[in-house]
């Protein structure tokens, strides 16, 4: 499914009319906006955890902490605020902060962050998100900004489906579960208030059978309910980076700008005794990470006895950096002539994508700029969302006999959306590069499997319903024949929905991504139960690379509770094993 470089700038295009721009709907300039909105972040208190934070140039070029956390992104700072109550903690992020970059910390600027991430140069450091097109091409972004991909994502916050935790390979306390997920919200979860087009949406959604109404709630329900937001009510972006403010500062230092190159493991030979006869094994451990800072210095960062190094770089990152250290499939890795430290063959495997397609039209009349906050989840294994935007139009430069307009002129547009629960098609990760900053290649196989194609058709078909629902009729324009319809921006649904084979082919042809891919070092083949990579001592991985099946909705509230909960575990095992 790969696609030429046309069509990938079309999908660019495409993105522009898909969720948000980081113009609203305001008639002020675009330049004032943001000047605006500057001078009042300058007057904003610094978030108390730059005091924690500093660029790796400045850190030693050795040290030793108890916990090494690779990644600052949505699992990894809370797990190291939880962490560092009781031990010292490094946190190595390879991008910088979010911290007066107004275009990133205000709800406007959600697309404009994803359309000035530049995949092909990667020393450009600076900017918050890294994009990349996958094998099938598909474009896609992940997070370089402390805070990670929950500093530059559309915002909504759900809680994982029940079956999650029975489906993950994990052992859950869900009392703790639970506690986690409080944890996070006390601090950066707010209820959205429903405007215009998601008030419709809302309606048109229980118009179309998807029951019963749940109302607002952080809970996973089938039916259509309002979902938290991580913008809070004057559209300023909450990230996990704000769980910082938890804490211990004294135990806790945050590099930016820090590339980690690879692991530092190290043999051991351990005695196994029985009553019969005596064993002596060989143990690899890691015992540290060798880091690069911006202006090209190596630093080693060391574990302390009981120490671990823990990987937060998520779904790309981390198997990424487990075969640049020679954790991964042998035959693979000796073709790249990386010396093997540890034969583990799924590495990089088992990866998934939640496939998204929609539709976008002009509505007849002008909406507010809304991210995603209503959803839709049916029992046929899909999710109805949707948003509107004000973008900015311009008169085509060719067309020499209009006069350009003296003040910017806005166009309104409105997106509904549809994505699959799961996916079952899983496709995989291979390197590019053996240096860490080039992202590797990476391929979805999005429709590979029957089940995800039905599961795509059933939601389009659902589109449908909410399109003809009497809560659309106001979106509709009069054509010269008197009669009221939509006027789309791209791809329409087919004409006769009921038509399998075409429905199918509409996944297929405009299939696109919600950003919520996971797995490559999923749980029973990578790690254990505990989250600790087989075969290594002193490693373990906490992020979204572990999970094998998807939370069911965006997976940021999860991943936030999954730092939180293996903090606390991994604390309490340590004081066990102390005591």
């Amino acid at each position: 499914m790969v696609k030429s470089s046309i069509t990938v700038a079309k999908e660019i295009l495409f993105l522009l009319f898909f969720t948000t721009t980081f113009f609203n709907s305001s008639h002020a300039s675009p330049t004032q906006e943001q000047d605006s909105y500057s001078q009042e972040q300058n007057k904003e208190k610094p978030p108390s955890y730059l005091k924690m934070v500093s660029n790796a140039s400045e850190f030693p070029l050795e040290d030793y902490y108890d916990y090494i956390i690779v990644g600052g992104g949505t699992a990894g700072c809370p797990l190291a605020a939880t962490l560092s109550q009781s031990h010292r903690v490094l946190v190595l992020e390879r991008g910088g902060i979010s911290h007066g970059r107004p275009g990133l910390m205000n709800q406007e600027g959600f697309l404009n962050t994803l359309l000035n991430a530049n995949a092909h140069n990667a020393n450009n450091d600076d900017s918050p998100a890294q994009s990349f097109v996958s094998e099938d091409g598909v474009l896609n972004a992940r997070g370089r900004v402390l805070g990670g991909s929950s500093a530059i994502n559309a915002g909504f916050y759900s809680r994982a489906d029940r079956e999650f935790f029975t489906n993950s390979g994990l052992l859950w306390d869900l009392k703790l579960v639970n506690e986690s997920y409080e944890w996070v919200e006390r601090e950066i979860v707010f209820r959205p208030e429903l405007k215009t087009w998601q008030s419709a949406v809302r309606d048109g959604l229980l118009e179309a059978g998807v029951g019963p109404y749940n109302g607002f709630t952080l809970d996973h329900a089938t039916g259509t309910k309002i979902g938290g937001s991580t913008f809070d009510s004057s559209g300023k972006r909450h990230s996990s980076a704000d769980l910082l403010r938890y804490a211990r500062h004294s135990n806790l230092q945050i590099a930016v700008y820090a590339s980690v190159e690879r692991l530092l493991l190290a043999s051991s030979p351990s005695s196994s005794f029985s009553s019969a006869n005596s064993a002596t094994t060989t143990s690899l451990s890691a015992i540290g990470v060798l880091y690069r800072d911006k202006n090209g210095k190596y630093h080693h960062a060391i574990l302390k006895d009981q120490g671990e190094v823990i990987l937060s770089a998520g779904a790309i990152g981390s198997p990424q950096l487990l075969l640049l250290s020679g954790i991964g499939p042998r035959p693979y890795l000796s073709s790249w002539g990386i010396p093997v430290a540890h034969h583990l063959p799924y590495v990089g495997h088992f990866l998934y994508d939640n496939p998204r397609n929609g539709i976008t039209f002009l509505p007849s009349i002008p909406l507010e700029h809304s991210l995603i906050e209503v959803v839709g989840i049916t029992d046929s294994g899909a999710y109805i969302e949707a948003a509107s935007n004000v973008v900015p139009f311009s008169t085509p430069q060719q067309m020499l006999f209009i006069r350009p307009p003296a003040s910017p002129l806005y166009l309104t547009v409105a997106t509904l959306i549809s994505k699959i629960s799961g996916p079952v098609s899983a496709g995989f990760l291979r390197l590019a590069s053996t240096d860490v900053r080039f992202n590797p290649i990476v391929r979805f196989n999005y429709f590979n499997n029957a089940v995800d194609v039905e599961r795509c058709v059933n939601g389009t078909r659902k589109l449908g319903d909410v399109l003809r629902s009497r809560a659309m009729n106001d979106f509709k324009f009069r054509n010269w024949l008197g009669v009221r319809d939509f006027r789309f921006i791209g791809p329409a649904l087919p004409n006769d929905q009921t038509n399998y084979v075409e429905m199918a082919e509409f996944c297929r042809r405009t299939v696109s991504t919600i950003w919520h891919y996971h797995g490559g070092c999923v749980v029973g083949r990578v790690v254990d139960s505990h989250l600790k990579v087989i075969g290594i001592d002193s490693l373990r991985i906490v992020d979204g690379s572990v999970f094998g099946v998807s939370p069911g909705t965006n997976p940021q509230a999860t991943l936030m509770m999954l730092g939180r909960y293996f903090g606390l575990k991994i604390t309490r095992e340590r004081g066990k094993y102390n005591d």
